[in-house]
């Protein structure tokens, strides 16, 4: 078993001790920079001054953009199997299956 890592990462000037797996630090780095990094915009553009506000506009944000990325997903699914349904209609018609 892999030895856990002890890390603190600072959010909306709150230290946050963690135990991690080694593999893990890199991207729970880069949330905490892009976290800090929105609420800065959130507080200079909409002059909120409670961090509970700004992290909950942070976490729309995050969470919005998740559930976004799935809908287009699944559009584009979707969309390509009408299109691989029509070729194999078109398909089956030429081959004279249908």
């Amino acid at each position: 078993m892999a030895e856990k890592l002890k890390i603190k990462l600072s959010i909306a000037d709150r230290v946050y001790p963690l135990t991690i797996d080694p593999s893990q630090e890199e991207g729970l780095r880069k949330a905490a920079k892009n976290i800090e990094q929105l609420a800065k915009k959130f507080e200079q553009n909409y002059a909120v001054r409670d961090k509970q506000d700004v992290l909950a506009m942070c976490a729309l944000q995050f969470a919005s953009k998740i559930e976004q990325r799935g809908i287009d997903s699944s559009s584009g699914t979707q969309e390509a199997v009408d299109r691989l349904s029509a070729l194999d209609d078109l398909v089956s018609s030429k081959l004279g299956l249908k």
